[in-house]
């Protein structure tokens, strides 16, 4: 496959805790499941669609992604459980960067191994098979426990952009951005793979 083709094509990672595959209408059901009664989607500071919503946000991530700018994945457990979505966005391949983003889990997913394979798979796709020179993360400056989450992945805060975007609610959206550049990957591969080896010792 030519270097640019990998750009438009949602690549299957696996791992010891983790699968990501490409995204699909068919993966709704096992999503709705994930999402439970819904209380992701009650922060109103995420954009974590509700059961009922989530056909039309598969649909919206498909119909991007034929755009050429996403690249969407469904997450599934070392079980094979479907617990959750996440994708590479704002693809620049003449860069060449991406962001990684657009992600929940299941509540009994959240803070495992699971997630910590799951950015050490995307982020070693971004920088070793794309080629990134950096990979940017975005999230609300409310959505305290996803900003102490990307920093304890390795990610240095850029700065915030103020009323750059919007809530799903509607209210404007101060977004906080971090980064990893090219030649910090290596030291936060190490950091990611050690945090995978006490997951797996724990």
């Amino acid at each position: 496959m030519e270097a640019n083709a990998h750009w438009s094509v949602v690549p299957t990672l696996r791992g010891e805790h983790v699968t990501l595959e490409p995204l699909r209408m068919e993966h709704a059901k096992a999503l709705r499941a994930a999402l439970g009664d819904g209380e992701l989607s009650r922060l109103w500071y995420t954009n974590v669609p509700g059961p009922d919503g989530v056909e039309s946000y598969i649909q919206a991530a498909l119909d991007v992604q034929a755009a050429g700018l996403v690249l969407p994945f469904v997450v599934r457990s070392a079980s094979g459980e479907v617990v959750g979505t996440t994708r590479f966005y704002a693809l620049d391949p003449d860069v060449p960067n991406l962001s990684i983003g657009y992600t929940w889990y299941a509540k009994h997913a959240q803070r495992t191994g699971l997630n910590t394979e799951a950015k050490r798979l995307l982020l070693g796709y971004a920088f070793e098979t794309l080629g990134c020179i950096a990979v940017s993360f975005e999230t609300s400056w409310f959505n305290h426990a996803s900003r102490a989450a990307i920093a304890r992945l390795g990610a240095k805060q850029d700065g915030v952009l103020r009323n750059n975007k919007r809530h799903s609610d509607g209210s404007p959206r101060d977004t906080v951005v971090f980064s990893i550049i090219e030649s910090e990957w290596p030291a936060v591969k190490q950091h990611l793979q050690a945090k995978l080896e006490g997951h797996r010792n724990g």
